[in-house]
């Protein structure tokens, strides 16, 4: 795993480009075997007690390139959407797709105004209309699993499919879209699915249970994992741009490496944690309201960690080490860019509720 990691890092100026994906990177995953990592019989399989297992397996993507963890994070997102909801058949197709022919995955459920819209035409098919936006992988994902509002007179929701992307028209990317800070590697770019046909196999589960929780916002630690790797690889490159200068002695550097230190480690220990927890929570059932509340608060603490951590570093490395080719200027804009998740406020009012409404004695709240 250090030698994918360290290609991973090394390759990660190559494609730091709104217009270039790592699809070599990706190749070197899938030779590993992880892109298949997680299905059934594979190391981290569907067996009990596998998340902590995922989630030091996603930080470590994400040391190496934060934009590849981005993008390895929703392949393992849509494996996990088609274990919860597919038919067997669907499974064995879908799972053949990644094992077999090396297919990448992913989710794109973020839309505008003009967001997909699922129409069905009778006998079994559909037709799509519609944008997505940041569509992480764009053009280079073999299978995404999109969600859209099935307009059917009888069963009507927000449906999952996934698109066979070999037998459908091309699908229109606006790369305009895409001007982030930073994370450019994931090519993030809008697409519009207008015209899009499918058939009923084609339907991942039933209307709404894309928003079913736990498995929903439960879902979060994973990219909370992505993002502490970030940080990881921060504290390392920092402490050996310090070792290269001989400024290992200055006890203000060393003050700021102890701080990042903790930082780093308590995000290992709530990743650690959060992993055995939500495994025991849900071989217990009906916990769906607990693996949440924990789970949001896994985001925040590692949001903030991930926050602390880049004003240390960059005092410790200075202007030298924030231009190129140092990698602290690039992991800085990554890490920026991809902490900016969806409705990080209601994320911790979410996190108030349970505690203030939950009977449990605070004491024993999360045993």
């Amino acid at each position: 795993m250090d030698v994918l990691v360290c290609q991973l890092a090394e390759s990660a100026p190559d494609t730091d480009r709104e217009d270039t994906f790592p699809v070599e990177a990706f190749g070197w995953l899938a030779d590993a075997g992880l892109l298949a990592v997680t299905l059934p019989g594979q190391p981290i399989g569907k067996q009990p007690g596998q998340t902590g297992k995922l989630l030091q397996l996603l930080k470590r993507i994400g040391t190496g390139n934060l934009a590849v963890g981005r993008v390895y994070e929703g392949h393992i997102n849509a494996l996990s959407l088609i274990d919860l909801y597919g038919t067997s058949t669907q499974k064995r197709h879908w799972h053949d797709d990644v094992s077999q022919h090396r297919r990448l995955f992913s989710v794109w459920n973020t839309q505008a105004d003009d967001g997909v819209r699922i129409h069905p035409l009778g006998n079994g098919r559909y037709r799509l209309e519609g944008c997505k936006t940041f569509c992480s992988g764009a053009g280079w994902i073999h299978r995404p699993l999109i969600t859209g509002q099935l307009m059917g007179e009888g069963a009507s929701g927000w449906q999952m499919c996934i698109i066979p992307t070999e037998r459908v028209n091309l699908i229109p990317q606006d790369n305009r879209f895409w001007q982030p800070l930073g994370m450019r590697a994931s090519v993030s770019y809008k697409l519009d699915f207008t015209g899009v046909e499918l058939t009923e196999d084609d339907l991942l589960g039933k209307p709404d249970d894309y928003y079913r929780q736990p498995f929903f916002s439960g879902g979060a630690v994973r990219f909370a994992a992505v993002q502490l790797g970030g940080a990881e690889a921060l504290l390392e490159n920092t402490r050996l741009l310090l070792r290269s200068m001989n400024r290992t002695d200055d006890m203000m550097q060393r003050a700021r490496l102890a701080e990042m230190a903790w930082l780093v480690e308590s995000g290992n220990q709530w990743i650690y944690t959060a992993g055995q927890k939500i495994d025991q929570w849900l071989a217990q059932g009906e916990q769906a309201d607990r693996i949440v509340a924990y789970a949001n608060m896994t985001r925040t603490a590692i949001e903030d960690i991930c926050l602390r951590v880049m004003p240390l570093a960059e005092r410790c490395v200075g202007a030298r080490g924030l231009m190129r080719p140092l990698p602290f200027e690039r992991i800085h804009r990554d890490l920026t860019f991809y902490l900016r998740q969806p409705a990080p406020d209601a994320t911790v009012a979410d996190i108030g509720r349970f505690v203030s409404t939950d009977p449990t004695h605070i004491h024993d709240i999360w045993h």
